[in-house]
């Protein structure tokens, strides 16, 4: 089962979705859908090489993902949970657990290495309607690459009008991911890459470590609430230090937003 590797997401196949949104801009989400997760498993495994299964424990929906390992006749499979979103439940929990359940096996993975984006509002229509920010442009990726790593390095994004409105450029890329992709289908698709990180040996950060960090939210206009949504982080000062490297390293990634 070795040689079947799970080749990195094209550009076409990359959702964006609106994470935060303020008066000073927005930040996206980069994820993928249930049906990307199925074309890979077919043209990695075969129609026949890998099956799908669902299980509800304590009120929770599961999904298992077994693939066939074809030198064994056994099948192998990995589980996870799904989440519930805001309308039709069981669809939702049952597509949200299969696309778990397919990270799990690698699929998808390098979302986790994504940048921060950032859009300032100068690049999007930022409106406020009932005491709430909203945006209604639709953004897609363009282009991506990845390195030896299977680490995001190079990424174009686009909005509906085919502008480019963010760019990382690229640094000892391997390869290149697709054309412009498709706007997010909000009905079908309610799972989003898993950005949560776990805080694990939570140590407070020192003095230094805290103005570094502000430093370079300063400096990208990335907001605290920002990176307290993405990674899950309560008390920003007690995040484990593997955890503040994370975060560091992506924010480093993050254009400035004088550049931007």
């Amino acid at each position: 089962m070795e040689q079947n590797l799970i080749r990195l997401l094209k550009a076409d196949e990359i959702e964006c979705r609106v994470s935060l949104i303020n008066e000073k801009g927005l930040s996206l989400l980069l994820y993928k859908d249930a049906r990307v997760d199925q074309k890979i498993l077919d043209e990695t495994f075969g129609i026949f090489g890998w099956q799908r299964s669902h299980q509800s424990i304590e009120g929770n929906l599961y999904c298992t993902v077994a693939i066939l390992d074809k030198e064994t006749g056994e099948w192998v499979a990995k589980q996870d949970v799904g989440t519930t979103g805001y309308a039709e439940k069981e669809k939702s929990q049952a597509s949200d657990s299969f696309k778990r359940a397919c990270f799990n096996w690698g699929i998808g993975r390098e979302l986790y290495t994504a940048p921060f984006i950032w859009l300032p509002a100068g690049k999007v229509s930022i409106q406020s309607k009932e005491n709430r920010y909203i945006c209604n442009d639709r953004f897609s990726v363009s282009s991506i690459q990845y390195n030896d790593n299977r680490e995001i390095s190079g990424l174009v994004i686009v909005n509906d009008g085919g502008k480019t409105v963010y760019e990382l450029k690229a640094k000892g890329a391997k390869s290149t991911g697709g054309s412009k992709g498709k706007p997010a289908d909000e009905n079908s698709n309610k799972g989003k890459a898993a950005q949560k990180i776990p805080q694990k040996d939570s140590a407070a950060l020192s003095k230094e470590q805290m103005d570094s960090l502000q430093a370079e939210l300063d400096r990208t206009g990335v907001t605290m609430e920002t990176v307290q949504n993405r990674y899950q982080i309560q008390e920003p000062g007690a995040m484990s230090k593997e955890l503040y490297g994370r975060v560091m390293s992506a924010l480093k990634r993050t254009k400035s937003s004088e550049a931007a």
